[in-house]
Order: structure tokens, then sequence, then C-alpha cells
């Protein structure tokens, strides 16, 4: 079954405000809405401290809807429908938000994968190499554009 990738190409009128977590309340969204279509999610980030970040952002993100979701080596055994981590999720999910400078060396487990394109740089050169990476993988590529 070929991978499928959606890159979210973030734009900013103004780059000077341009903030290098800008996605992550679009990755909050992206886990919510996943969630609630019945998916396991997993959300790959490179540190604990963008996990940290990213687990705060998804609490609160919508008061009005809440998505169960642990960090690694918290929560049920298993892991709640949203896990965040920096190593290879247990169980099956198939569906990968990417929040790290490079796609995990696992990437060829899940069927479905988000991926960002920030303002700054550095990170949107990176994300360059990702994209290359992807359709290397023969992934079905598309890209959204997103406005600030």
């Amino acid at each position: 079954m070929a991978m499928n990738a959606q890159f979210f190409v973030l734009k900013q009128e103004d780059e000077s405000n341009a903030r290098a977590d800008d996605h992550f309340a679009l990755a909050a969204d992206i886990a919510a809405q996943q969630y609630r279509q019945g998916q396991r999610v997993f959300i790959f980030v490179d540190n604990n401290e963008d996990a940290f970040a990213i687990d705060e952002t998804i609490w609160t993100f919508d008061p009005n809807s809440f998505v169960p979701h642990n960090l690694q080596g918290e929560g049920p055994k298993g892991g709640a429908p949203v896990e965040i981590g920096t190593t290879p999720p247990v169980g099956n999910r198939k569906v990968l938000i990417n929040l790290a400078t490079n796609l995990p060396d696992f990437i060829r487990r899940f069927h479905q994968v988000f991926d960002f394109v920030p303002v700054e740089p550095n990170a949107k050169q990176a994300a360059r190499e990702r994209f290359k990476m992807l359709r290397q993988l023969g992934a079905n590529i598309s890209t959204q554009d997103i406005n600030n």
C-alpha cells in the first residue's frame, strides 16, 4: 500500500514574526481530526522539549473536544490514540505527524504522513530534505498552503 504524505506550507505576511513553533497548533488540529476519524496517531518530535510543547498545545487547543493523548512511556498500555515521542511507537499506528527535523527511521510503517514547511529558513530547508526523502520512498505527496 502506497504511503501518502501531506505537507502544509506555512506562509507568513511578515517574516520577522515567524515563530519556530507556528505549526504546532496546526499539528494539534490535525491530530484532533485524525483521532475523530478513528485513527491511531504518532507525533514524532526531536526532543522532550518539543514533546512537552505539543502535549501542552493539544491540551489547550480546543476545550470542547478532548483528544486522548500521552507522552511515550505514560498513559495506558499500548498508549492513548495520540502518542507523542522520539522513539518508535508501540502498537499499530498508521498516521504520523512529523514535528522533527528528520523523518524517523521507522517511516515505512506509516500509511499517512503529515509534515510542515515552516517559514524559518533552516526549518524550511530541513523540510525540503524530508520532502525529497519521501519522494524517494515513493510516497504520494500533496502540498497545501497555510496563511498565518
